[in-house]
């Protein structure tokens, strides 16, 4: 049988403990989880994935960015974001054999198909799922580098966008994030 000095020791270490966990647990739990997307491609079936990851993770309540570089910049494009094209080529799940796909104006084509079905699936477009995305608190970011590449101006991206931001600020926004997705 442990003395009694011993027994409230190890009363008074385990009291401790429960502090120290009730303090962490508190901590925590007032910050909401971190999601990083990081969006490279600017293709019309591209736009969707960050966006609609976007948009319902800060439905559920996360803090989340989405920091678009390179062709993934064309999303935030206000201009451009309203005529994304769809690849046929290279995409294995595409209904058109690539030798067919690789023929002019097939891009055009499937594109429309694949705007057709948007449409009829009741899909919200691009532009519905920035003003989502915005309206969500989600913080789209454009590379400024990028920008810059492309020579592009701030005013050609939606209202709300960010823009001036570089590759060391959205690794250190990574680090700090709970989730980070390279789409």
């Amino acid at each position: 049988m442990p003395a009694p000095e011993d027994v409230a020791e190890l009363q008074s270490r385990i009291e401790e403990l429960e502090n120290e966990l009730a303090d962490l647990q508190t901590e925590v739990g007032d910050d909401p989880k971190k999601m990083v997307i990081i969006a490279t491609k600017g293709t019309l079936d591209m736009a969707y994935p960050p966006l609609i990851l976007a948009s319902t993770a800060a439905a559920f309540g996360y803090d989340v960015t989405v920091f678009h570089t390179f062709w993934g910049l064309e999303i935030l494009h206000e201009e451009n974001s309203k005529d994304l094209q769809l690849s046929s080529v290279g995409n294995p799940n595409m209904p058109v054999p690539n030798a067919i796909a690789a023929l002019p104006g097939m891009d055009r084509m499937t594109t429309r198909m694949m705007r057709s079905k948007i449409a009829d699936n009741d899909v919200a477009s691009v532009e519905d799922l920035i003003e989502t995305s915005l309206e969500s608190g989600v913080d789209l970011q454009a590379c400024q580098m990028t920008i810059e590449l492309l020579d592009y101006e701030e005013d050609d991206f939606y209202d709300g966008v960010t823009t001036g931001v570089g590759a060391a600020s959205a690794f250190q926004e990574m680090v700090e994030a709970d989730i980070q997705l390279l789409v």
